[in-house]
């Protein structure tokens, strides 16, 4: 599989066909790669590890690009460069917070273009972090281990993250515009600028047109 699942475009087309892990019955789970693939689904966490394994093998950084919200529900993604370039391996509940194609001059300027999808009825980006998953998390097991690895969202957590301000007046403004979405039509908008520059997402999230 780590063979055959060459560039990011490749991993991400690989996760898009997983369920995404809603971790039913209250059960929390924080899966490696290894757990990934037994189970046949990921979260947002695991698909950034499991995409952080696959492309070590072929030559990426295991980099991670930490998002945390005002709502405490904050993302992972895979971060890469490619050409001088940065784009994103991503999974997720939201569509707009999937992959990123490599055309990115920084990882802040990959960062906030999640900044607009990741409003919704409480969720509001403040701060950002690039982290090195081998530095960080030394000899601790989080590629193959067959249990859950809860230190690597420990040290996540407690990793500093720089801010990223705005302005209330735009977020009241996309709250809103979110939150009329949805009573309309009923499901998660896909409305956002600059769509040329996400990955294809998953099935489920499609353009019904």
């Amino acid at each position: 599989m780590i063979a055959a699942l060459r560039s990011p475009a490749a991993v991400q087309a690989y996760l898009n066909a997983l369920p995404y892990n809603e971790e039913p019955h209250g059960r929390a789970t924080l899966r490696t790669f290894r757990g990934v693939v037994r189970t046949g689904c990921a979260h947002c966490l695991e698909a950034a590890l499991f995409a952080a394994v696959v492309l070590e093998q072929h030559g990426f950084p295991p980099l991670v690009l930490s998002f945390e919200s005002i709502d405490e529900l904050d993302h992972v993604i895979f971060l890469y460069r490619r050409r001088g370039r940065w784009g994103s391996v991503a999974r997720s509940r939201d569509p707009g917070l999937h992959g990123r194609r490599a055309v990115f001059t920084s990882p802040r300027a990959l960062a906030l273009s999640y900044f607009d999808p990741y409003i919704d009825f409480t969720g509001r980006l403040t701060g950002f972090a690039v982290v090195d998953l081998a530095r960080l998390m030394g000899r601790y097991d989080w590629r193959l281990s067959d249990g859950n690895v809860w230190k690597v969202e420990r040290a996540l957590l407690d990793y500093p993250h720089r801010p990223i301000r705005s302005s209330d007046a735009r977020v009241d403004a996309l709250r809103k515009r979110y939150r009329a979405y949805r009573a309309a039509y009923g499901r998660k908008p896909l409305f956002y600028r600059n769509r040329d520059r996400w990955s294809p997402l998953p099935e489920e999230f499609r353009d019904p047109g």
